[in-house]
């Protein structure tokens, strides 16, 4: 099955390559000074990057843009294969604040602060505090740009609730959200409680299940490397997890990512989404079916005071690559101000890739769109803990995954299994007794 679904992803990415900006074949190096290659994930953010690239940025600076665009599992991997080898083959590619510092170390970025510093108008002072620092490494500098940030949240149907006679608390807990999922499961034809992911990939299924586990007292390490995937608190999160979304989630859970959670909201199939707030500019925005009909509260908790994620999807510089001013010169465009009001009016501003400027959130043009999540998306970016996301202490940074090299391979693996439980092909039980024997693989080599 994931063989076809990988074929199915090089035959879509070909047919996005083939419509890339000014050129063919994103992905071939190119001799043109004036020409970079982009590979990024296929995220509506981008999908609008890509067309208005041609007419605006190459445009005003010449410089060709190629984009090769895939989905998310197998964007992470060809940017990993493409950017481990150093073979310049693509000049920027989407990393996140997971890759950054990563990639940093392993020296297969290019610092950005020579770039910065020659490029006032960029204002890196304007990018949101916990964003900045998530993209910087260990030696200080900074080795990506945001396109978007985001941390997570709660969205629901105002309307669905009402009728029910239903409240969403402003900072609910996990028992009165499932509370509420009972209630509302079937309010409207064909209508489920609640969207959870139960896709397997460590950036899909184990991200919200991660601040779950986090807000449930539980941790996949302790600070001095004890896997504890076995745990109590890892237990009893994941099965309310599990149990949640079998009870009242949508239909084919165990196949359901982002994208797919965000059709069921939109098409009006579940009452209530928990997951990141870089949704609700696509819910709000003017061609939504569900625009004005939704509510947000910050993410769930249980005995954290608060449980977002920190996440944002970024421009990084391959090391390799030989058009580097030329790739910090698109990266300031896409990353910039000027960008967000190219989008903000051909768009619509519920469309801004937000999440990542503090100007954003004072820009009257944003907030009368955006107004309804604004406030609670900036909330939740700046109440993000990547060092503290739990009740103790961690080896390693992370909020909604854990800040070493593994943690791919590790987190995606540990997903299969819990993907498989959603589907009830074997227990959580067993699930976890599984993962826990393949984290204490990796937690020896750390105590070592």
């Amino acid at each position: 099955m994931r063989s076809h679904l990988r074929i199915a992803a090089a035959v879509a990415a070909a047919g996005l390559t083939a419509a890339a900006c000014g050129g063919a074949g994103g992905g071939g190096s190119s001799d043109d000074a004036r020409s970079i290659n982009v590979l990024m994930v296929n995220n509506p953010q981008m999908v609008d990057l890509r067309e208005l690239t041609a007419d605006n940025f190459t445009k005003d600076t010449g410089i060709t843009v190629n984009f090769t665009v895939l989905p998310e599992n197998d964007v992470r991997d060809k940017i990993s294969q493409d950017f481990s080898s150093q073979s310049g083959q693509y000049d920027v590619a989407t990393i996140s604040n997971y890759e950054t510092p990563i990639y940093a170390k392993n020296q297969w970025l290019a610092p950005l602060d020579d770039h910065i510093a020659r490029d006032p108008a960029f204002d890196q002072s304007d990018i949101l505090p916990p964003i900045a620092e998530s993209l910087k490494a260990e030696d200080g500098k900074i080795y990506a740009e945001p396109f978007y940030g985001e941390a997570s949240m709660l969205m629901y149907r105002k309307d669905v609730l009402e009728a029910k006679g239903v409240r969403m608390p402003a900072e609910p807990t996990w028992q009165q959200v499932a509370d509420i999922a009972a209630q509302v499961d079937g309010a409207e034809p064909g209508m489920k409680g609640i969207c959870l992911r139960g896709l397997p990939g460590w950036g899909e299924l184990m991200a919200p299940l991660t601040t779950v586990v986090n807000t449930f007292g539980g941790t996949w390490f302790t600070e001095d490397w004890q896997a504890r995937l076995n745990a109590p608190e890892f237990k009893e999160a994941t099965n309310f997890y599990v149990n949640l979304v079998r009870e009242h989630g949508q239909p084919g859970a165990a196949q359901s990512g982002f994208a797919e959670c965000l059709n069921s909201m939109t098409q009006s199939k579940v009452a209530m989404w928990y997951d990141a707030t870089s949704a609700a500019g696509q819910l709000e925005a003017d061609d939504s079916p569900v625009k004005g009909k939704l509510g947000y509260a910050q993410a769930p908790t249980v005995r954290t005071d608060t449980s977002q994620w920190l996440y944002t999807w970024a421009f990084g510089v391959q090391k390799a690559s030989q058009k580097q001013d030329a790739a910090w010169q698109f990266i300031s465009w896409a990353a910039g101000k000027g960008y967000e009001k190219l989008v903000g009016d051909t768009r619509g501003w519920a469309k801004v890739p937000d999440g990542k400027r503090s100007s954003t959130y004072a820009n009257p043009d944003y907030l009368a769109e955006g107004g309804s999540f604004a406030k609670s998306v900036e909330e939740s970016i700046k109440g993000a803990k990547p060092d503290a996301p739990g009740v103790q202490k961690r080896p390693a940074p992370g909020i909604q995954f854990v800040g070493i090299p593994e943690f791919t391979d590790l987190g995606t693996r540990v997903s299969q299994r819990i993907s498989a439980a959603i589907a009830g092909g074997k227990t959580v039980d067993e699930a976890l007794e599984e993962s826990q024997g393949l984290a204490e693989k990796v937690a020896e080599k750390y105590r070592k």
